[in-house]
């Protein structure tokens, strides 16, 4: 399998800011020359994560999570390297080399996702050609802006279509099988699953094709909404539908408004509401909840006022509690009889859906109403029903001031856990100070600080590189440092704790690269300079005193040689 070069992935980190990958997904804070958040990776009340903008990486003192921007986006975005790679790339306007990605993408895989944009791009196209599509299309009013954004297509009627268009040639008739695009009755035959229904194409984080739902376009047929099942790229529980479009529309998101339909969020985008997602076909997950905390700090569940609608908001509330963290806000907004989020903004605009939004039902007055419905708050017995109700779900929320006020308002309602009667979650030790030891470092540690910190610091230095030779702890790994830098001058601070991963330095490395160097550029260059040439003066101490403990033995040669480093040391 061919690797990017390392050329590219230096360029790639050192054109991208680490600080603006990371605070488009957590809320950072300057703290003087870096910022803090809470780290993403685990709970935590007080923050222990930085991101630093200068050395281009993160640190997370509590859990030691740590790296790049590239790392960041597959550890916090869960992609794969080589998407990571991409997405960065896309970013900062660079193209990954060509041979390389292709190369990197598993073949099968690759073919897969061609096979699901050829049955996409065949949807599209059916959608121009058939009357009875574009005129339902044209009966909903949704505006050929939005049929392009959201490559909306049409399966026709039949049970061959897409398989006599696409299916002719064995190889991708497996793939499109495996797609999930075709149904088996119990004879054996292969048919088109989806017929005579509009097609919403669902995408993944990249924008790629990878699953479709088809909705009816008569009213008499069933079922309304068929999805694709799980296949090697789709997992309904996992992805969202508008999520791809709601990230291209929107530079940064505020928040996301979950609705239960395609056509809800195609029928919001119309009118300007380019924040919609809708779950497939499946309860909100506990995956689907993380995925709209990472993509927005609100969220608002959009369902029906009626009994299954609430069903589906209490679901979501199981899978919410445990991802609300600071800073984030979840909301449920239900609607009125008979309407949906398309009639609604139909019928009150923008302005009146945005109000009914305002006035949504937060997280935590929909939890205690929830779960006091058949209690009778009155009497001791109904107090210590509810508190006990309340109890293991409370527990799920993260340490933090949401989790306290949870608590404080069950103490409210119940009289337990008040003051006095519940102790205050334990709060994470503080993090060691990170200034500089107060023990003075030797100098190979303070030479390997100064390169974790600057690593254009060594290109300041010419070969031969004398301190090599010196037998001191430490001195290889400084070696291969400054020999790792000349060979990638673009390597930042972050790349180079990357190249030391899995191996027993890293932990050193990582402990360095966070201490704080108080000073300007110039006058640290001249500290790792003068370093350099100390390790220099003890190498050749080092070599004289092994020449004067063998004198005796010297030959000519040696003692010429004994002569001349006398004279340089004396010149030094």
């Amino acid at each position: 399998m061919a690797r990017i070069p390392d050329a590219f992935i230096d360029e790639l980190l050192a054109r991208s800011d680490i600080v603006e990958v990371v605070g488009a997904r957590v809320p950072l804070k300057r703290q003087g020359r870096e910022y803090a958040a809470c780290c993403p990776f685990h709970d935590e009340r007080s923050p222990s994560f930085t991101v630093s903008p200068n050395k281009q990486f993160y640190h997370c003192f509590g859990c030691g999570a740590h790296g790049t921007a590239l790392s960041f986006l597959m550890q916090y975005d869960r992609l794969e390297f080589l998407d990571a790679v991409e997405e960065l790339a896309r970013r900062v306007g660079l193209e990954v080399p060509r041979d390389t990605a292709q190369r990197n993408a598993n073949p099968e895989t690759r073919d897969l996702y061609g096979a699901m944009e050829a049955a996409a791009t065949f949807f599209r196209t059916q959608l121009a050609h058939s009357e009875k599509a574009r005129a339902y299309v044209d009966k909903r009013g949704i505006a050929t802006e939005i049929v392009e954004r959201y490559a909306i297509g049409y399966a026709p009627d039949g049970f061959s279509a897409l398989r006599d268009a696409l299916g002719t040639d064995p190889q991708r008739l497996h793939l499109l099988e495996r797609g999930g695009l075709f149904s088996k009755n119990d004879k054996g035959h292969v048919y088109d699953k989806f017929r005579d229904r509009l097609m919403f194409p669902i995408h993944d984080r990249r924008g790629r094709t990878i699953a479709f739902g088809g909705r009816v376009i008569d009213p008499e047929d069933s079922p309304k909404y068929l999805n694709s099942p799980e296949t090697p790229l789709f997992h309904k529980g996992r992805e969202l539908y508008g999520l791809w479009q709601a990230r291209q529309a929107n530079a940064k998101l505020e928040r996301l408004i979950v609705v239960e339909g395609y056509m809800d969020v195609v029928a919001l985008a119309q009118y300007g509401v380019s924040q919609a997602v809708a779950t497939l076909g499946t309860a909100t997950t506990p995956d689907h909840a993380e995925l709209l905390f990472r993509n927005a700090p609100d969220v608002y569940f959009c369902f029906d006022g009626d009994r299954a609608g609430r069903a589906a908001a209490w679901k979501a509330v199981e899978s919410v509690l445990p991802r609300m963290k600071d800073g984030r806000q979840a909301f449920f907004l239900f609607l009125p009889d008979g309407e949906d989020p398309d009639s609604l903004v139909r019928r009150e605009g923008v302005a009146g859906f945005d109000a009914r939004l305002r006035d949504a039902t937060p997280l935590s007055t929909f939890f205690f109403a929830h779960m006091s419905h058949d209690v009778n708050l009155g009497n001791l017995d109904g107090k210590a029903r509810l508190a006990e109700r309340c109890k293991p779900l409370l527990a799920q929320i993260p340490d933090g001031a949401f989790g306290d006020l949870m608590r404080q308002r069950l103490a409210e309602l119940t009289g337990i856990g008040g003051a006095g009667g519940h102790p205050p979650p334990t709060r994470r030790a503080a993090p060691p100070a990170r200034g500089t030891p107060a023990q003075k470092p030797s100098l190979v540690r303070s030479t390997i600080t100064h390169l974790l910190h600057r690593p254009g610091f060594a290109q300041h230095l010419q070969p031969p590189f004398r301190f090599a030779a010196l037998r001191q702890p430490g001195i290889e790994l400084l070696s291969e440092l400054v020999l790792l830098i000349r060979e990638r001058p673009d390597i930042t601070t972050g790349a180079l704790l990357e190249h030391f991963e899995g191996r027993d330095e890293l932990a050193a490395l990582q402990k360095l690269a966070v201490l704080d160097l108080p000073g300007e550029e110039p006058g640290l260059r001249a500290e790792f300079l003068d370093a350099i040439i100390q390790l220099e003066r003890q190498v050749l101490q080092q070599r004289i005193e092994a020449l004067q403990q063998r004198f005796t033995e010297l030959d000519a040669a040696e003692k010429r040689e004994l002569l001349e480093l006398l004279q340089a040391r004396r010149q030094r």
